[in-house]
């Protein structure tokens, strides 16, 4: 009584399904009825001449857009020459600028990372007559600061990277973001004796 699944699905052939006779004859007659012989021809015609503009549009944009290109480089080298003419009446030998990033990977993390939150936390500075004076205050600190650091920055290129300069650039970062989260702290201090004087003239 019992048999394995197995036996009786390699015995058992699958039978196709079998379509009724005149099927395919019914199915065409249904598609010319939807549509009609002149309509298909008409469409395909209207697609090939759609095509056919999408080509020469594309065309059009290519040949613009090399020649836009084209045009760049002829007039970045005119440009360069112009340069250069310029340049030789100098005496002058100017050296490239660098900064603390460009002297390793390691030290253009920590200078984007100083430069990021100072400029995140200047971003989020919000100004009102209450907070005028002390926002000034920092300000003017950290306005100084960056005028140090552009200082160091020429002595950097100047005598080049020691440990002294590169310490100092550091640190001058360094005091101008915790500069700003102090100022972050007074503010919020402001607010909440502000907060607390109103709580208590409505009470």
């Amino acid at each position: 009584m019992g048999q394995d699944i197995r036996d009786m699905l390699k015995d058992h052939t699958p039978e196709q399904p079998k379509l009724s006779k005149g099927h395919e004859a019914r199915f065409e007659k249904k598609l010319q009825q939807a549509f009609p012989t002149g309509q298909l021809d008409g469409q395909e015609k209207n697609n090939n001449s759609s095509f056919y503009w999408l080509k020469i549009a594309a065309t059009v944009i290519i040949f613009l857009g090399a020649g836009y290109f084209a045009y760049q480089q002829w007039d970045g080298v005119e440009n360069t020459e112009s340069v250069l003419v310029d340049n030789e009446g100098v005496n002058e030998t100017t050296t490239q600028q660098f900064t603390l990033g460009d002297l390793s990977p390691d030290l253009k993390k920590v200078e984007e990372f100083y430069t990021n939150g100072i400029n995140v936390q200047l971003a989020s500075l919000r100004t009102d007559n209450d907070n005028k004076e002390l926002i000034d205050g920092y300000l003017k600190r950290i306005n100084e600061l960056n005028k140090e650091y552009e200082t160091l920055n020429k002595e950097l290129n100047e005598v080049g990277p020691t440990e002294a300069t590169i310490s100092a650039l550091i640190d001058n970062l360094k005091l101008r973001l915790e500069l700003l989260f102090k100022l972050k702290n007074k503010l919020k201090e402001l607010k909440q004796l502000e907060n607390e004087k109103f709580s208590d003239i409505t009470v």
